[in-house]
C-alpha cells in the first residue's frame, strides 16, 4: 500500500500535462507527501480544471471508526464496489494526483523495513505522472485529537493488482497510474462504466526503481 510519494515538478508542468487552466495551489514546494497532509490535486471546478490542494486521506467507512475518537482517513481505495466509495466515483469527485515517484514497503538484507522507490521508466530522471484519485469536498471530522474537528477537502487514490516491478516488492497492490492523455481525459470525464476500466496495473517494464 502506497503511503508515501514524492512530487518534484512545479505547477506549470502539472497544469500542462493535466490540461488544467487554473492554478489555485500557488507555488508548490517539491518533496515527499505523507498521509493526512495537504498535497496538490487536479479536479474539476464547474467547467474549469483546476490545480489545488487537499488533505490525503478520504473519510473512513463507519465500521472502521467504531470505538475510535478520530478518523485518520483512508489513503488508498481498492474496492470500488463498496457503497461507501461508490457515491464518490462520478466525474465530479474524480481527480488527478501528480507525482514523480512513489514508495512501497520492502525489506533490506537484515529483514528490516525499508521503502523501495519507483518512478516511470525512461531517460527522464523525474518524469511526471498521475495517480487516479478521488476527492471529497469540505468533509467535517476529527483527524487528530489535538486538532479537534476540522472541515477540509480530502483525497485518496485507487490501487490495483501490482505489475512485475512492484509485485516483486509488494505483492498485494500498487497505485493506479495514468500516463496517457486519453486515460487522463477518461478518468476526469467518462462515466464510471468506462472509467472503471482504468483501475489496472501499468504494463510490466513501465517502472524503474530509484
Amino acid at each position: 500500500m502506497c503511503n508515501l510519494y514524492s512530487l518534484r515538478k512545479g505547477p506549470a508542468a502539472i497544469l500542462d500535462l493535466a490540461r488544467a487552466m487554473t492554478n489555485a495551489a500557488g507555488n508548490l514546494e517539491g518533496g515527499s507527501v505523507y498521509p493526512d497532509y495537504a498535497a496538490p490535486i487536479v479536479r474539476m471546478d464547474g467547467d474549469d480544471r483546476v490545480l489545488t490542494t487537499a488533505r490525503w486521506g478520504l473519510p473512513s467507512p463507519a465500521f472502521a471508526l467504531e470505538g475510535k475518537k478520530t478518523d485518520k482517513g483512508v489513503t488508498n481505495v481498492r474496492n470500488t464496489s463498496s457503497p461507501h466509495w461508490r457515491r464518490w466515483l462520478g466525474p465530479e469527485n474524480r481527480c488527478l494526483v501528480p507525482f514523480t515517484s512513489f514508495s512501497e514497503p520492502g525489506r533490506n538484507a537484515e529483514g528490516k523495513y525499508e521503502p523501495v522507490w519507483f518512478r516511470l521508466a525512461g531517460d527522464e530522471p523525474e518524469p511526471l505522472a498521475f495517480f487516479a484519485g478521488v476527492w471529497v469536498p469540505q468533509w467535517t471530522s476529527t483527524r487528530k485529537l489535538k486538532e479537534g474537528e476540522v472541515t477540509t477537502d480530502l483525497f485518496a487514490f485507487l490501487t490495483t493488482e501490482p505489475n512485475a516491478e512492484v509485485g516483486a516488492v509488494h505483492p498485494k497492490a500498487m497505485p493506479v497510474i495514468l500516463t496517457e492523455a486519453d486515460d487522463l481525459e477518461a478518468w476526469m470525464t467518462a462515466p464510471w462504466a468506462i472509467a472503471k476500466e482504468l483501475q489496472r496495473a501499468l504494463p510490466d517494464g513501465s517502472l524503474a526503481t530509484i
